[in-house]
């Protein structure tokens, strides 16, 4: 009898952590993620919107321009008033401010008191462009950014999202040789066309965009100002 329990023992320690994961994966499950506190940005309710040059961890010197490009017109269609970034980047040379490091140095009470806007939206690219991984080539546009008052200085909201060709990509069945041709004319392409600046204007839609759960607010010139994306009603 002795022997017989104590060969179940394993089984029954096995059982026993078994279901302690399967209690911890419910619950993990279960758990409601945490409203995003939106206390800061309500109170400021900032109007006009001034978008900084992003900075880039990227080696492609193409990023931050693209980035920036693509940066107004989720902000604008969200319904804020956005500083155009060709006046913006206009001013900033005109003024000895070269690269888009050095912009965002720029004391918050020195942009208010140029460009007169309400918060300043600072933008940073972590990843962008077409990169070669063995069996397939993916173009990947990763961005950050921040809002900031510039009246206080204060942080309105932070956030982070990309876009990816994996999204679209369908499974090849041309075996492993033509897996590595493909991804290799993958990368060829997509470094040529410059295919990132497509995915860099989904990743700022996903960033900027409004409504999004816990995205950017709606702006005062949308029909959704006032609401809190995800709140109930």
């Amino acid at each position: 009898m002795t022997a017989t329990l104590v060969s179940c023992l394993p089984t029954a320690r096995r059982l026993s952590g078994l279901a302690l994961l399967i209690a911890a994966a419910a619950l993990t499950g279960c758990a409601t993620p945490q409203p995003h506190d939106y206390t800061a940005f309500q109170r400021a309710k900032p109007a006009t919107l001034l978008v900084m040059p992003p900075v880039s961890d990227a080696p492609d010197i193409k990023a931050s321009p693209a980035v920036w490009a693509h940066a107004t017109a989720p902000l604008s269609e969200a319904g804020y008033y956005v500083l155009p970034i060709t006046l913006v980047d206009e001013m900033l040379r005109e003024n000895g401010v070269q690269t888009p490091a050095d912009a965002q140095e720029i004391a918050v009470p020195k942009l208010r008191e140029v460009f007169q806007a309400d918060a300043a939206v600072y933008l940073k690219v972590l990843r962008y462009g077409t990169s070669y991984s063995v069996i397939d080539s993916q173009t990947v546009v990763d961005v950050e950014g921040r809002i900031v008052d510039l009246r206080d200085g204060s942080l309105l909201w932070s956030g982070r999202a990309q876009a990816s060709s994996a999204e679209q990509q369908q499974q090849n069945q041309g075996g492993l040789a033509g897996l590595l041709i493909a991804a290799a004319l993958k990368q060829i392409i997509g470094t040529s066309t410059d295919a990132a600046y497509g995915y860099a204007a989904t990743a700022q839609q996903r960033l900027l965009g409004a409504p999004r759960q816990a995205g950017v607010l709606p702006g005062p010139r949308s029909p959704l100002y006032g609401q809190v994306p995800g709140a109930p009603r």
